[in-house]
């Protein structure tokens, strides 16, 4: 599991939750190990199972009320519940005026403050969909990922197989570049894996025989994209090395690949002199889309031979 920690949580969301940072100043370095951002209301009143440590808990209009209404002694003992636990982070919402006494407990604990002006639920749910990417669970591949015609397509094959030479022909046929050689892929769902372009590699692609290219320079900025789900695997293989059960015209089983754990589909594109990979490439996610609409040409094509056969007997 990735982790990120308080500092660059900060620097990354500020500007879009108006965070100021009050107190806590040297807690910068608390790692965050989970997307789950809570409010605290129990754990002021001592429920302690409620919080659970290296998160972000958010003190909205009833948690400030709630510790408004007690008695001083009791509203230190309610705040010392809260800060007993591992926090990574406190930010109070809705614009509330922050009491010395949670400033106090930041400082000593070392537990970053902060202060918003937006509403605890859309802070919430901004920095939930934040943490889900920054925290997830992430492997790098290698290969060129592709935007063909919406589908995320992430192009396999041995090195000089011509990857790149396919993505240009694909980027001149109006698909996106998302990244070429090294693809970074998180797991933010259960079922759900999204690639992203590191960012040293950012808009370029290297082609045998021209170098480096910038394809947002080249193409326009519609050309490039900086994330997509991958939905699809196309492995490049040189026909002559494939075994013939491996070139099965009838074969109906769906391939898989595993990635982070989730079964992404795969297709196999035999690579010879004369075909057209690009619109192979193309015709393949179409064929993908049908798929996932129940139609499978293979099947149907088999189930016809099937009839005719019993007809003729």
């Amino acid at each position: 599991m990735a982790q990120i920690n308080v500092t660059e949580l900060f620097k990354q969301t500020r500007l879009k939750l108006k965070l100021k940072w009050i107190a806590g100043l040297n807690g910068g370095s608390n790692t965050l190990t989970s997307q789950a951002v809570t409010k605290p209301s129990l754990a002021l009143i001592g429920h302690l199972n409620f919080v659970h440590p290296n998160r972000v808990q958010v003190m909205g209009c009833a948690e400030m009320d709630y510790l408004r209404s007690l008695q001083t002694v009791d509203a230190e003992r309610a705040i010392a519940n809260l800060y007993s636990t591992d926090l990574a982070a406190i930010i109070v919402a809705n614009g509330e005026s922050v009491p010395e006494s949670l400033i106090a407990a930041a400082d000593s604990h070392t537990t970053p403050l902060f202060s918003s002006p937006l509403r605890s639920p859309e802070l919430m749910d901004i920095l939930s969909h934040f943490l889900a990417l920054a925290v997830a669970e992430s492997v790098s591949l290698h290969g060129v990922f592709m935007e063909v015609q919406g589908f995320g397509a992430l192009i396999k094959g041995d090195a000089a197989i011509g990857k790149s030479e396919l993505a240009l022909e694909l980027i001149s046929r109006g698909h996106r570049l998302i990244a070429d050689d090294i693809v970074d892929f998180f797991r933010i769902s259960p079922e759900r894996i999204e690639g992203r372009c590191p960012a040293l590699l950012q808009d370029f692609l290297e082609v045998r025989g021209l170098g480096i290219l910038n394809i947002r320079a080249l193409f326009g900025d519609n050309s490039v994209k900086p994330t997509k789900p991958l939905d699809l695997i196309i492995q490049l293989e040189m026909a002559d090395k494939l075994a013939p059960q491996q070139l099965d015209r009838l074969n109906i089983k769906t391939q898989l690949e595993e990635v982070l754990s989730v079964k992404i589909p795969k297709v196999q594109i035999p690579i010879a002199a004369g075909r057209n990979i690009a619109v192979l490439v193309e015709v393949a996610i179409r064929n993908h889309m049908l798929l996932l609409r129940g139609i499978n040409a293979t099947k149907q094509f088999t189930q016809r031979q099937q009839r005719e056969m019993k007809k003729s007997k």
